[in-house]
Protein backbone atom coordinates (compact mmCIF):
# COMPACT_ATOMS: atom_id res chain seq x y z
CA UNK A 1 0.00 0.00 0.00
CA UNK A 2 2.96 2.38 1.31
CA UNK A 3 4.63 1.50 -2.28
CA UNK A 4 2.09 2.39 -4.29
CA UNK A 5 1.57 5.69 -2.46
CA UNK A 6 4.70 6.69 -2.80
CA UNK A 7 4.52 5.73 -6.59
CA UNK A 8 1.47 7.99 -7.43
CA UNK A 9 3.24 10.28 -5.45
CA UNK A 10 6.11 10.38 -8.07
CA UNK A 11 3.83 10.19 -10.99
CA UNK A 12 2.21 13.47 -9.93
CA UNK A 13 5.63 15.16 -9.74
CA UNK A 14 6.33 14.06 -13.42
CA UNK A 15 3.01 14.86 -14.43
CA UNK A 16 2.92 18.44 -13.30
CA UNK A 17 6.27 18.92 -14.18
CA UNK A 18 7.58 19.91 -10.73
CA UNK A 19 8.92 18.91 -7.57
CA UNK A 20 5.09 19.60 -5.74
CA UNK A 21 6.31 18.61 -2.31
CA UNK A 22 10.12 19.71 -2.20
CA UNK A 23 11.16 16.40 -1.60
CA UNK A 24 14.72 15.57 -1.67
CA UNK A 25 13.75 11.97 -3.12
CA UNK A 26 11.21 13.48 -6.22
CA UNK A 27 12.13 11.75 -9.28
CA UNK A 28 11.64 15.08 -10.67
CA UNK A 29 14.63 16.40 -9.46
CA UNK A 30 16.39 13.84 -12.12
CA UNK A 31 13.84 13.19 -14.46
CA UNK A 32 11.58 15.87 -16.01
CA UNK A 33 9.49 14.29 -18.26
CA UNK A 34 6.22 13.02 -17.78
CA UNK A 35 5.11 9.56 -17.19
CA UNK A 36 5.39 7.04 -19.77
CA UNK A 37 8.04 6.03 -22.50
CA UNK A 38 9.35 9.37 -23.60
CA UNK A 39 7.09 11.78 -21.13
CA UNK A 40 4.65 13.70 -22.21
CA UNK A 41 4.40 16.02 -25.39
CA UNK A 42 4.57 19.50 -23.96
CA UNK A 43 3.42 21.90 -26.73
CA UNK A 44 2.03 25.98 -25.85
CA UNK A 45 -0.28 25.32 -23.58
CA UNK A 46 -3.91 27.35 -23.76
CA UNK A 47 -5.72 29.13 -21.04
CA UNK A 48 -7.57 26.06 -20.40
CA UNK A 49 -4.69 23.94 -20.05
CA UNK A 50 -2.44 26.62 -17.48
CA UNK A 51 -5.88 26.33 -15.38
CA UNK A 52 -6.36 23.07 -15.56
CA UNK A 53 -2.72 22.69 -14.20
CA UNK A 54 -2.73 25.34 -11.80
CA UNK A 55 -6.07 23.47 -10.37
CA UNK A 56 -3.82 19.74 -10.30
CA UNK A 57 -1.00 21.36 -8.74
CA UNK A 58 -3.25 23.17 -5.91
CA UNK A 59 -5.57 20.06 -5.51
CA UNK A 60 -2.72 17.70 -5.61
CA UNK A 61 -0.65 20.06 -3.22
CA UNK A 62 -3.30 18.61 -0.34
CA UNK A 63 -3.18 15.39 -0.84
CA UNK A 64 -6.60 13.22 -1.51
CA UNK A 65 -9.14 15.90 -1.63
CA UNK A 66 -11.46 14.90 -3.68
CA UNK A 67 -13.23 17.07 -6.94
CA UNK A 68 -16.38 17.19 -5.15
CA UNK A 69 -15.01 19.08 -1.78
CA UNK A 70 -12.78 21.34 -3.90
CA UNK A 71 -15.00 22.63 -5.89
CA UNK A 72 -17.13 23.54 -2.92
CA UNK A 73 -13.98 25.54 -1.66
CA UNK A 74 -14.13 27.07 -4.50
CA UNK A 75 -18.08 28.35 -4.30
CA UNK A 76 -17.24 29.35 -0.74
CA UNK A 77 -14.17 31.15 -1.30
CA UNK A 78 -15.87 33.35 -4.35
CA UNK A 79 -19.22 34.52 -1.55
CA UNK A 80 -16.52 35.24 0.91
CA UNK A 81 -15.40 39.00 0.69
CA UNK A 82 -12.22 39.99 -0.29
CA UNK A 83 -9.93 38.32 -3.22
CA UNK A 84 -11.84 35.02 -3.82
CA UNK A 85 -7.89 33.44 -4.61
CA UNK A 86 -6.57 34.45 -1.32
CA UNK A 87 -9.90 33.12 -0.10
CA UNK A 88 -9.31 29.70 -1.95
CA UNK A 89 -6.03 29.45 -0.50
CA UNK A 90 -6.95 30.78 3.35
CA UNK A 91 -9.70 27.88 3.42
CA UNK A 92 -7.03 24.88 2.43
CA UNK A 93 -4.59 25.97 4.69
CA UNK A 94 -7.33 26.07 7.35
CA UNK A 95 -7.97 22.27 7.04
CA UNK A 96 -6.71 20.39 10.10
CA UNK A 97 -4.47 18.12 8.13
CA UNK A 98 -3.04 21.03 6.99
CA UNK A 99 -2.33 22.80 10.07
CA UNK A 100 -0.99 19.35 11.41
CA UNK A 101 1.49 19.28 8.33
CA UNK A 102 2.92 23.01 8.80
CA UNK A 103 2.91 22.14 12.42
CA UNK A 104 5.72 19.44 11.72
CA UNK A 105 3.66 16.91 13.31
CA UNK A 106 3.60 14.63 10.15
CA UNK A 107 6.25 14.12 7.30
CA UNK A 108 3.74 14.60 4.42
CA UNK A 109 0.42 16.02 4.16
CA UNK A 110 -0.64 12.10 3.17
CA UNK A 111 0.33 10.74 6.36
CA UNK A 112 -0.90 13.49 8.06
CA UNK A 113 -4.52 12.75 7.24
CA UNK A 114 -4.11 9.45 8.40
CA UNK A 115 -2.48 10.23 11.52
CA UNK A 116 -5.25 13.04 11.76
CA UNK A 117 -7.84 9.93 11.23
CA UNK A 118 -6.45 7.67 13.71
CA UNK A 119 -7.09 10.45 16.21
CA UNK A 120 -3.90 11.27 17.27
CA UNK A 121 -4.68 15.43 17.26
CA UNK A 122 -6.86 17.62 19.74
CA UNK A 123 -8.07 21.04 18.43
CA UNK A 124 -8.91 22.94 21.86
CA UNK A 125 -8.75 19.99 24.18
CA UNK A 126 -11.06 17.93 22.26
CA UNK A 127 -9.48 15.14 20.11
CA UNK A 128 -10.46 15.68 15.95
CA UNK A 129 -10.27 12.89 13.35
CA UNK A 130 -11.59 14.70 10.49
CA UNK A 131 -8.65 15.85 8.21
CA UNK A 132 -11.01 18.71 6.02
CA UNK A 133 -12.08 19.99 9.96
CA UNK A 134 -11.76 23.71 9.39
CA UNK A 135 -9.33 25.01 12.19
CA UNK A 136 -10.44 28.56 13.05
CA UNK A 137 -8.25 31.95 14.14
CA UNK A 138 -7.07 31.18 17.70
CA UNK A 139 -7.94 27.84 17.30
CA UNK A 140 -4.91 25.14 19.67
CA UNK A 141 -4.03 22.43 17.57
CA UNK A 142 -1.89 19.51 19.69
CA UNK A 143 0.17 16.12 19.58
CA UNK A 144 -2.17 13.71 22.20
CA UNK A 145 0.44 12.96 24.99
CA UNK A 146 0.02 9.33 24.52
CA UNK A 147 0.67 9.91 20.92
CA UNK A 148 3.97 12.01 21.34
CA UNK A 149 5.71 8.85 21.15
CA UNK A 150 5.10 7.99 17.82
CA UNK A 151 8.04 7.52 15.38
CA UNK A 152 6.54 9.19 12.76
CA UNK A 153 5.66 12.67 14.36
CA UNK A 154 8.96 12.67 16.16
CA UNK A 155 10.72 12.13 13.00
CA UNK A 156 8.78 14.82 11.47
CA UNK A 157 9.56 17.12 14.51
CA UNK A 158 13.49 16.70 14.35
CA UNK A 159 13.27 16.80 10.19
CA UNK A 160 15.17 19.97 9.35
CA UNK A 161 13.42 19.74 5.99
CA UNK A 162 10.46 22.21 6.70
CA UNK A 163 10.43 25.29 8.88
CA UNK A 164 7.04 26.08 10.61
CA UNK A 165 5.32 29.23 8.81
CA UNK A 166 4.59 32.33 10.81
CA UNK A 167 1.24 32.49 11.09
CA UNK A 168 1.29 29.70 13.56
CA UNK A 169 3.20 29.75 16.96
CA UNK A 170 4.44 27.07 18.48
CA UNK A 171 4.66 26.10 21.97
CA UNK A 172 8.17 25.34 23.91
CA UNK A 173 7.73 21.16 23.92
CA UNK A 174 6.94 21.90 20.23
CA UNK A 175 3.65 19.71 20.56
CA UNK A 176 0.94 22.29 20.87
CA UNK A 177 0.53 24.94 18.13
CA UNK A 178 -1.43 27.86 18.13
CA UNK A 179 -3.05 28.88 14.47
CA UNK A 180 -2.29 32.50 14.99
CA UNK A 181 -3.98 33.51 11.63
CA UNK A 182 -5.49 32.56 7.97
CA UNK A 183 -2.43 33.39 5.85
CA UNK A 184 -2.40 34.50 2.47
CA UNK A 185 -1.19 33.10 -0.38
CA UNK A 186 2.74 34.81 0.26
CA UNK A 187 3.09 33.75 3.58
CA UNK A 188 2.25 30.20 2.47
CA UNK A 189 5.50 27.92 2.28
CA UNK A 190 4.46 26.08 -1.24
CA UNK A 191 7.77 24.83 -2.24
CA UNK A 192 6.41 25.82 -6.18
CA UNK A 193 4.71 28.39 -7.73
CA UNK A 194 0.73 28.48 -7.14
CA UNK A 195 -1.37 30.17 -9.11
CA UNK A 196 -4.90 29.98 -7.09
CA UNK A 197 -5.71 33.11 -9.74
CA UNK A 198 -5.54 30.63 -12.44
CA UNK A 199 -7.91 28.09 -10.44
CA UNK A 200 -10.65 30.50 -9.68
CA UNK A 201 -11.04 31.11 -13.41
CA UNK A 202 -10.89 27.07 -14.79
CA UNK A 203 -13.83 26.97 -12.35
CA UNK A 204 -16.04 30.37 -12.86
CA UNK A 205 -15.52 29.40 -16.91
Amino acid sequence: MAGKRLESKHKIDRRLGCNLWGRAKSPYNTRQTGPGQHGANRGKPTDYGLQLRAKQKLKGYYGGIGEKQFRKYYFEAIRMSGDSSQNLVGLLESRLDAVVYRAKFAPTVFATRQLVSHGHFKVNGKRVNIPSYQVKEGDVIEVREKSRTVAIIMGARESAERDTPEFLAMDDNGFKATFVRTPKLEDIPYPVAMEPNLVIEFYSR
